[in-house]
């Protein structure tokens, strides 16, 4: 009798045990919760009868993980990942060599080298991908790599061409300007428009256009520059002209370029040869009987892009983008899952470990084959149910008190065969 009941306490002893890890843990992110798994106890015997067989009590079989879908919390943290479905983040402690974990944990952050890693160091791992159309170069297990997002992109490109696409007012007449143009009196011109260019050392710069109309008659304007506002030339004379048919079209220039001479800046960057382009496809300067207003400008220059964003798609795909415009794709998170994920090794801070009893890890695309797909901005919760755990606490403690009982009666029996 007392080592049945021994046996008893020591089975509610782990249900409670396993029943409080996981209250414990309600709050931790990607926790999966456990099962305490108990069978009887017979001893046996080759000339034994079944029949007046008395148990010998219970004992621990088996700690089951229970790997249902927890509930999703929302981030404003883009790296935060959740997995919707099968699969496990993998994760290596070190960049040089493949020392894998898994996690559902996805809270993920930038280290100080621009590394996705979580709060313990660990390096998220991902495919490599084509940096322009984020096609997956290879997803063998051998080719995972940690991802890093650099805060710094692009070589500083030199603007050498500006689309301009605006409407001239018809309407608009000479009589209405007050003297000789002056960039600092709106007075002596009829509109204006700026936009940034960029120097050989990727340092922005104002342009600034303004047009002034010289012949109501021929539909004649002038366009004046200015770069940081000091007045740049064209041909050695001070605007560039242009004229406008009856159809409001540009004709004069023919080709619709503007070629400015060449620029210096006064930061010490290399000179600059920049042309307007007010005739191409894209960008056309009109003289219609509309309000001015400005359709098209753009340039072909970029400075050295600082990290604007992170996306990550629900197939995984990562792509950073920057302040110059410019955008890469950096890889595609792995995801694993396991023959047997109720085999895996608890690592502690909710990481595991492939085990014989698992299978080996098989590492490839969210959203394909058994593997779900990743959420960005969520946090996967505990899957824990806290009435349902509250419930089995009080259950595995009347267990507990009843095989105390047990024992208290199976002393008292003890002490009666004693008196006699």
């Amino acid at each position: 009798m007392f080592t049945t009941a021994m046996s008893g306490l020591k089975a509610a002893n782990a249900d409670l045990g396993v029943t409080s890890n996981n209250i414990a843990n309600v709050g931790s992110i990607g926790f999966k919760g456990s099962r305490a798994e108990f069978a009887d106890v017979y001893s046996s015997s080759i000339l034994g009868n079944s029949s007046t067989a008395i148990g010998s009590g219970t004992l621990l079989t088996n700690v089951r993980q229970q790997f249902k879908q927890g509930a999703f919390e929302y981030t404003d943290n883009n790296l935060d990942m959740a997995v919707k479905g099968q699969g496990f983040f993998a994760l290596s402690s070190s960049m040089d060599v493949f020392n894998p974990t898994y996690t559902r944990a996805g809270a993920f952050g930038l280290d100080a080298d621009g590394y996705i890693t979580n709060a313990d160091g660990q390096f998220l791992q991902a495919f490599p991908v084509d940096e322009r159309d984020g096609s997956v170069l290879s997803t063998a297990s051998s080719a995972l790599q940690s991802l890093q997002i650099l805060d710094a992109y692009g070589t500083p490109a030199p603007s050498s061409l500006v689309e301009l696409g605006a409407n001239l007012p018809a309407d608009a007449s000479v009589a209405d300007l007050a003297g000789t143009f002056d960039p600092s009196n709106s007075d002596t011109f009829h509109n204006t428009t700026s936009t940034q260019v960029f120097d050989t050392l990727g340092n922005a710069h104002s342009l600034q256009m303004y047009f002034v109309k010289t012949d109501d008659a021929l539909n004649m304007w002038d366009i004046h520059y200015t770069f940081d506002d000091s007045a740049v030339t064209t041909g050695g004379a001070a605007s560039a002209s242009v004229q406008f048919g009856t159809d409001g079209s540009l004709i004069t220039p023919a080709d619709g370029l503007v070629t400015l001479d060449t620029i210096t800046p006064a930061n010490g960057s290399d000179p600059m040869d920049l042309q307007i382009d007010m005739k191409s496809n894209d960008a056309r300067l009109t003289q219609f009987s509309a309000p001015f207003y400005v359709s098209q400008l753009s340039h072909n220059g970029s400075s050295t892009g600082r990290l604007s964003g992170v996306e990550v798609d629900e197939g995984g795909l990562v792509r950073a983008k920057y302040t110059n415009g410019k955008a890469r794709y950096l890889g595609k998170v792995a995801l694993a899952d396991f023959t047997n994920e109720a085999g895996l090794k608890q690592m502690g801070n909710t990481a595991w470990a492939e085990s014989t009893e698992s299978g080996e890890a098989r590492h490839s695309e969210a959203n394909t084959g058994r593997l779900g797909t990743i959420a960005s901005g969520a946090l996967e919760a505990s899957n824990v149910d806290l009435t349902g755990e509250l419930i089995m606490l009080i259950k595995a403690q009347r267990n507990f008190q009843a095989n105390a009982k047990s024992i208290e009666t199976g002393n008292s029996l003890t002490q009666t065969i004693i008196n006699l």
